[in-house]
């Protein structure tokens, strides 16, 4: 059998398949043809050497928002995927049901990386959101309509995963849990999980949790105080315990508010490591402190989550919560999305959401990934941006779009 792309003499990491060592991976017609210790160059029509490199599933960004120019934080998919090495990004709700159709037909169909998504609660999904304007899209109840949700999830049942709500003060305002339960029958209409964003009280993290089933998510499961999952001594509080033990996925979800180095510490001596881990990357932490999601895992890395498990959080772990298992995994006969890696020697200083610093003596990047059996290069200038971040301050959303996307006359 004539392959169009091999990947030769990398270090195959597949978690789902159980796989740490030296492997060849072979693509045909879009899907993995073939894994082996050695596999002929001359049987594929383009390879690439990934020598010294670490081959693994495509990364899985579970939390992302990438309807960019149709909501105020959405970023370009296709301009992250090779840096970060995703090549399925999840939206996690940026649009609602008035307006899933635009951003499937305008972002979706026209993206080279493949997109998924949640759709968010409110009928707006996320509108009033930048560094100047916050307006919650669950402040008015009136928004949060589960008919309308359960019609949008069924018409895209293909693009679908779940049911997304953004919960507390700067989410909802006033609207307390009533968002989480609306959110919630919808999910149960439609049959899909419902991933659950807890920003500041009201409501408190113990008012969500308990109605979180088995298989729902809890973004920004490493969040810092007020609604932290740990007590100020450390202890990770019961409700948590309780949590995971049910069956509730734990998602990093970074974000720009959305992930403290102290609490991540505490839930990891506690063996409550993430199931996911996600980036939750939008128009104002893509330039930090979050990134990307290959940012987060080095960073889970630098406080001693282990490279198997960092990996398995950002392929098996994201591919299971969506009900997925074509994604994730480079067992011949799936989908032929591959990323490339390399863990890269050296000082890197990380930054989490409350400004406090880590130094670590490595990080991963990518070398570029695959899609659909075709290569795509990480061509993204080789230098450390995490090194120079640094807090902006409140610039318009005009601004921020603009060093993003560049200006009109660029």
């Amino acid at each position: 059998m004539q392959f169009d792309l091999l990947l030769k003499g990398g270090r195959l990491i597949d978690p789902a398949a159980g796989l740490d060592a030296p492997r060849d991976v072979a693509i045909a017609s879009g899907r993995v043809a073939a894994v082996d210790a050695d596999i002929p160059a001359d049987r594929a029509t383009r390879m690439v050497d990934a020598t010294g490199c670490i081959v693994a599933p495509g990364l899985v960004d579970l939390h992302s928002h990438v309807y960019w120019g149709g909501t105020s934080l959405g970023v370009d998919a296709d301009r992250l995927a090779a840096k970060s090495g995703t090549t399925t990004f999840i939206d996690a709700g940026s649009a609602g049901a008035g307006n899933f159709l635009g951003f499937r037909r305008h972002v979706m169909e026209r993206s080279k990386v493949r997109i998924l998504a949640y759709v968010n609660i409110s009928f707006a999904g996320i509108f009033g959101f930048s560094q100047t304007v916050s307006v919650g899209e669950c402040g008015d109840l009136r928004l949060c309509e589960p008919r309308e949700v359960v019609a949008a999830a069924r018409e895209h049942a293909d693009v679908v995963v779940g049911v997304k709500v953004r919960s507390g003060k700067h989410a909802g305002g006033t609207s307390g849990i009533a968002p989480v339960d609306l959110a919630l029958e919808a999910a149960d209409r439609a049959g899909l999980p419902l991933m659950a964003h807890i920003d500041e009280p009201p409501p408190g993290r113990s008012e969500v949790l308990p109605r979180l089933r088995r298989g729902d998510i809890l973004t920004h499961c490493f969040r810092p105080f007020p609604n932290a999952p740990v007590f100020a001594s450390g202890a990770v509080r019961p409700d948590m315990r309780l949590a995971r033990e049910r069956g509730v996925i734990f998602d990093l979800g970074h974000g720009m508010g959305s992930f403290d180095f102290d609490v991540a510490r505490a839930m990891l001596a506690e063996g409550l490591a993430p199931d996911v881990i996600s980036s939750d990357v939008h128009l104002y932490c893509v330039d930090g402190p979050a990134f990307d999601i290959l940012v987060c895992m080095s960073k889970l890395m630098a406080l001693g989550m282990p490279l198997v498990e960092v990996l398995r959080a950002a392929t098996q772990g994201p591919a299971r919560a969506i009900a997925r298992p074509d994604l994730g995994t480079l067992v011949v006969g799936t989908v032929g999305d591959v990323v490339v890696l390399r863990q890269r020697p050296g000082r890197c200083t990380f930054v989490d959401a409350v400004g406090a610093s880590l130094v670590a003596d490595q990080r991963l990047v990518s070398e570029g990934i695959v899609i659909g059996g075709t290569w795509w290069p990480n061509e993204t200038p080789d230098h450390d941006e995490t090194e120079r971040f640094e807090a902006h301050a409140a610039h318009t959303h005009v601004e921020v779009a603009a060093r993003h996307f560049g200006h009109r006359h660029d």
